[in-house]
């Protein structure tokens, strides 16, 4: 049985990376475009469907989460709830993964992007009081009992029929900001620290700025064991060609770049392997932001090449810098990126004139990751850039539904939501946060693609959302 769900999953990974492909095409028509009055989006009402008439979303009596008629959503996981490990739920959840287990449940691994403060986010107690039930040793920085890393990452089994989160307990434990990540092939999250904090000795015991694997499989804390070889910045989110092996890590900085982490083993990633930065050929340190000038323009291919990178350890977090020297191309906040087949697309933040963001497309090289992928060099265009704030504004997760859709969420401080765009362009508004000004984060679906989870992540609230998804396939109409 565990090689036929092992199975399952990196059948799962291939069908969503050749979706990924079909769906972000649907960017370039909406992102060139004003909305002006058709599809133009209002605070409260849904965007104009070409498909079926209008996705109108239906007020929450309860003032939380408005979606569409027929849709409804669960809150299954709160902050302080008591989990099965005797440890809290902790606050401010973020990136999150799902996979299908050996009992046909639903495994969701969850981030919680929290610092050591404020202690209301800590799964130990308010107070950390339950640290005295913990080994510290599990712990990636126990802060000397005093000052615990307040990150990591929960695992929930949820049973889809009847709709309750059976087990929930803390799998990664002690690191700080756990923020995005993604989901490998062979069944486990990749959760990434988007804090370069350095240790101090005294209540700061480690460098922080690391990668850490999860297995989906995992039944308590993993040994927290820093991926170092993958270098040590501001991670954001990761991607992994099942082909090449070669895993692709953004960066949250304004002046970030793009990494490529070739393992020694593709599926051992603490064997070591080589970090390297992408560049443009002839367009030494492009700068890809077009913030004073348009310097990229869309839809124009450029080929690129890798530097190798050095003291990837960056005890001085200039790691970026290394690569601006050595004529590494600089993006605006690296966020979201999901691979399609033969190719990827990551979102940068607050790139383009508007700072309202920017999409680009990498197609790999036939001979990606090897010494011959030089006579067939990879191909960077900028894909998507956005004009309209209600179209893109600085999204920050954004997935591949399964019917082939891209859904983003939105975090802008005000009204935060759902949106989903098809793949004629046409846009949709899936769900409305009535509770909050809080983002929206870790948008995920289940395996089976019946509910549809995300996490309202200042109210510290996890939300299994379900409904007639087939209303939103276009070749179910």
């Amino acid at each position: 049985m565990e090689d036929n769900y092992k199975d399952y999953t990196r059948r799962h990974f291939i069908k969503q990376s050749t979706l990924t492909s079909l769906a972000l095409m649907a960017l370039v028509n909406c992102t060139n475009r004003k909305n002006k009055n058709e599809g133009m989006p209002s605070k409260d009402e849904g965007i104009q469907n070409n498909k079926k008439g209008t996705l109108d979303l239906k007020t929450d009596p309860n003032g939380y989460l408005d979606l569409p008629d027929g849709f409804s959503y669960r809150i299954i996981s709160t902050s302080c709830e008591k989990m099965s490990d005797g440890l809290l739920v902790p606050g401010r959840p973020d990136g999150m993964g799902a996979f299908l287990n050996e009992m046909g449940k639903t495994v969701i691994i969850r981030n919680h992007e929290n610092s050591p403060t404020p202690l209301e986010n800590s799964p130990f107690g308010p107070m950390n009081e339950l640290l005295s039930n913990v080994n510290l040793n599990r712990l990636y920085d126990s802060g000397s009992g005093k000052n615990p890393g307040l990150g990591g990452t929960t695992t929930l089994i949820y049973n889809e029929d009847t709709q309750v989160v059976e087990d929930q307990y803390m799998s990664l434990a002690g690191t700080y900001r756990n923020c995005a990540g993604g989901v490998s092939p062979w069944g486990s999250w990749i959760t990434c620290e988007e804090d370069v904090t350095k240790a101090d000795g005294e209540q700061i015991l480690k460098d922080h700025g690391y990668v850490f694997e999860v297995p989906m499989d995992s039944k308590e804390m993993v040994t927290p064991i820093p991926i170092k070889t993958m270098g040590r910045f501001n991670h954001e989110a990761v991607a992994i060609d099942p082909d090449s092996g070669c895993i692709y890590l953004t960066e949250d900085r304004h002046d970030g770049l793009l990494y490529r982490f070739i393992p020694k083993e593709k599926e051992n990633l603490l064997a070591g392997g080589i970090l390297q930065a992408l560049a443009i050929h002839n367009k030494k340190g492009l700068d890809t932001r077009n913030w004073e000038t348009p310097t990229v323009p869309r839809n124009e291919p450029m080929e690129v090449f890798w530097i190798d990178l050095n003291d990837v350890d960056s005890p001085k977090d200039d790691l970026r810098y290394q690569g601006f020297e050595a004529g590494a191309a600089r993006f605006a906040r690296g966020e979201g990126i999901w691979m399609g087949t033969g190719e990827l697309f990551f979102a940068c933040t607050n790139g383009g004139p508007e700072n309202f963001g920017q999409v680009f497309k990498y197609k790999l090289s036939p001979k990606e990751g090897t010494e011959d992928e030089k006579k067939e060099p990879a191909l960077l265009e900028l894909y998507a850039e956005s004009n309209d704030k209600t179209v893109l504004h600085m999204c920050d997760n954004l997935i591949i539904a399964p019917w082939g859709d891209v859904l983003l969420c939105e975090d802008n401080g005000e009204l935060n939501h759902i949106r989903g765009i098809d793949k004629d362009g046409n846009i949709y508004t899936l769900a409305c946060n009535k509770s909050s000004k809080s983002e929206l984060t870790g948008l995920v679906f289940s395996p089976s693609g019946k509910t549809l989870f995300v996490n309202v992540q200042e109210n510290g609230d996890t939300v299994a959302i379900t409904g007639p998804w087939e209303r939103l396939d276009k070749s179910n109409v």
